[in-house]
């Protein structure tokens, strides 16, 4: 699934509150889901399908003042396509270190003195401990800017708008899972929690992982999913995929 980063946990199962839940996840005698219980299974099971279901389960479902909740990290806060041969900023989160310091279509062409090239891309000095100060030259509309920013915490939260933006611009061949499964849906009120385990391809590496994955999906009186957010093993799927963790 693509543009949904996670917080690193050491055990997925953790992440289930020690509230009682409604004993109305118990499927009918069909097997099936109901409400709010049946929009979260299918909206888990079309992320895992592919793109186009995928777009049409947020059209269909999302309330229009609905957020996706990206997953904590420490960084700046911008993204970039990686299939490209240059690092241009795609997206700036609000409120992030890069938020006033970067916009939409700036090039990077030095980090820490570096040159932003392909072969350089992993060893730009953006990952690394809260409160450091990288400087950089971007280029933003023809002329060279010189820029400072300190890396932090960012929390981003994408809007249906913003959400349908990033999933329009995913690679539709690289989108589905190659095997999925829902192993439960437990609801309280109009919060619904799904737990899944997904194989998918990290395309970058071309190399397989396996997941699990909490779903927290939020609903309105309407029905409609108000908030989005997961929990996932991002350390477990780094390793598989062949990256080092490294101070």
């Amino acid at each position: 699934m693509k543009q949904m980063m996670t917080t690193i946990i050491t055990g997925v199962f953790l992440m289930i509150p020690s509230f009682s839940f409604s004993a109305a996840h118990e499927k009918d005698d069909h097997g099936h889901y109901h409400g709010i219980e049946a929009t979260s299974n299918d909206w888990v099971t079309a992320f895992y399908t592919g793109k186009a279901e995928s777009i049409k389960m947020v059209e269909n479902n999302m309330a229009e003042d609905g957020q996706s909740v990206q997953g904590r990290y420490v960084g700046f806060g911008f993204t970039w396509d990686p299939r490209e041969n240059e690092m241009r900023v795609s997206q700036v989160t609000p409120n992030s270190p890069a938020d006033g310091a970067l916009k939409v279509g700036d090039l990077f062409l030095e980090v820490n003195g570096i040159k932003a090239i392909p072969e350089n891309f992993q060893s730009l000095g953006f990952r690394g401990k809260p409160g450091a100060e990288i400087a950089a030259v971007i280029e933003r509309n023809g002329m060279k800017k010189n820029i400072t920013f300190k890396r932090g915490v960012v929390n981003g939260r994408l809007s249906k708008s913003q959400a349908l933006d990033n999933m329009n611009s995913a690679e539709a061949d690289e989108w589905p899972a190659k095997e999925f499964r829902i192993i439960e849906v437990l609801s309280k009120g109009n919060t619904v929690y799904v737990l899944s385990n997904a194989s998918q391809t990290d395309y970058q590496v071309d190399l397989d992982y396996n997941a699990y994955t909490v779903h927290r999906l939020m609903f309105n009186e309407g029905g409609k999913v108000i908030e989005i957010a997961n929990l996932s093993e991002d350390r477990f799927v780094l390793e598989q995929t062949g990256f080092k963790i490294t101070r």
